[in-house]
């Protein structure tokens, strides 16, 4: 996402090279949505794929979320999960990744018009044509999560989950694991507020979304940087970087749990693949339990407007 919109300039050049190293590294997940930069993520992608050697271009999974209306302005006006609505994003994502297929297709926030499994059944008919090859859901409860899985076998679901976003845990990793459905979990840095790098007097530009989000305000922040600044002892104690340290405590929660890292740049790439080497024992997980705990985080991870399309968090 970071690529194409809502974090202020990004390199194009720079963009692709870094979804390249990714792919040379092995990184076989590119996740997107339709509505990063209104196609422009999706174009980004085509780009990074035609021009990368064949072999990493064919190991290449993409995962796309749909749904979102946007206005030219750039803002967002509601979600569309309608059947007919499904077919048509998924015919001009098809046509921006320049692919046959897309391997993982998910509405990006429920539609509160639009019943969960009238969605899902749409997808059903487009994996059933072989447009798409897997199902996967984004930010829902548990209730949801078990309404779509029973209309069409569901893939994995994409949902925030990180040290300071740790609300899935309570009923929704439960349920997805008695439903044998995988996790995704993007924000595992918390858009930079863990990554160690994100500083108290930081300036953001105008067009950076975190400007507006309640956990990078004031106060919050102070807070938050304060438990950043816990962790980063115990992530020099094992020789690791911050990101690295909450990388890897992403992993450490399963196998069924893939984090999703937004590097823009192949610096923050070659660090956030550094995570795949840190060994996080019961001791480790521990310390930072204790320098972390659940529900730690000061500020709601979106602001108000934006938590109220979140059917997770109801």
């Amino acid at each position: 996402m970071g690529m194409s919109a809502l974090y202020g300039e990004a390199d194009r050049a720079e963009s692709i090279a870094t979804i390249h190293a990714a792919l040379d590294a092995g990184v076989t997940l590119i996740d997107t949505g339709d509505f990063y930069g209104m196609g422009h993520n999706e174009l980004l992608i085509n780009e990074a794929l035609r021009t990368a050697p064949a072999g990493a271009r064919e190991k290449a999974l993409t995962s796309v979320k749909f749904g979102a209306l946007r206005t030219v302005e750039g803002g967002f006006t509601g979600v569309d999960g309608s059947p007919n609505a499904v077919k048509n994003f998924a015919a001009y994502s098809l046509q921006r990744l320049g692919t046959d297929h897309i391997d993982v297709y998910r509405l990006a926030r429920l539609d509160p018009n639009v019943p969960i499994e009238e969605t899902v059944g749409a997808i059903a008919e487009l994996v059933e044509a072989g447009h798409v090859r897997h199902i996967g859901l984004s930010e829902v409860n548990a209730e949801t999560i078990r309404r779509a899985a029973a209309v069409a076998p569901i893939a994995d679901l994409q949902i925030e989950y990180s040290l300071i976003s740790r609300g899935i845990e309570k009923e929704i990793l439960p349920t997805v694991r008695e439903l044998g459905i995988g996790v995704t979990a993007y924000g595992v840095l918390s858009r930079g507020l863990i990554s160690g790098h994100f500083t108290r007097d930081r300036q953001l530009a105008a067009n950076d979304f975190r400007g507006m989000s309640p956990r990078f305000q004031g106060e919050n922040l102070r807070h938050n940087l304060d438990l950043v600044d816990a962790l980063r002892e115990i992530a020099e104690a094992k020789g690791a970087t911050v990101a690295q340290t909450a990388i890897a405590w992403v992993l450490a929660q399963g196998e069924d749990i893939v984090p999703l890292v937004g590097a823009r740049r192949r610096d923050r790439l070659t660090e956030a693949l550094g995570a795949l080497d840190v060994h996080l024992d019961a001791q480790d997980l521990a310390a930072i339990e204790r320098a972390v705990p659940p529900g730690a985080a000061a500020g709601d991870r979106y602001p108000t407007d934006q938590m109220a399309h979140l059917d997770s968090e109801r």
